[in-house]
């Protein structure tokens, strides 16, 4: 269960990185009527550094998640 735990949040880590690198900035919608909202912000602009370290750091615990062994029989 851990190596699936790891091996997600890797890869959704890489991803993220993947799609830092891919946009400018995201442009959140206005809420529906009657929703409260989350943050204050009306768009999100990702640091030069993110993408890369979303990547490493993500690369590294799906490296990681294979070196834990596999339970065996239980």
């Amino acid at each position: 269960m851990w190596r699936a735990l790891f091996l997600a949040f890797g890869a959704y880590t890489c991803l993220l990185g993947v799609e830092a690198l891919a946009i400018e900035r995201a442009v959140l919608k206005q809420p529906a009527q009657g929703q409260r909202r989350l943050i204050d912000a009306d768009e999100i602009v990702p640091p030069e550094w993110a993408p890369w370290s979303l990547m490493a750091s993500g690369a590294v615990v799906v490296l990681y998640s294979f070196t834990i062994p596999r339970r065996v029989g239980g």
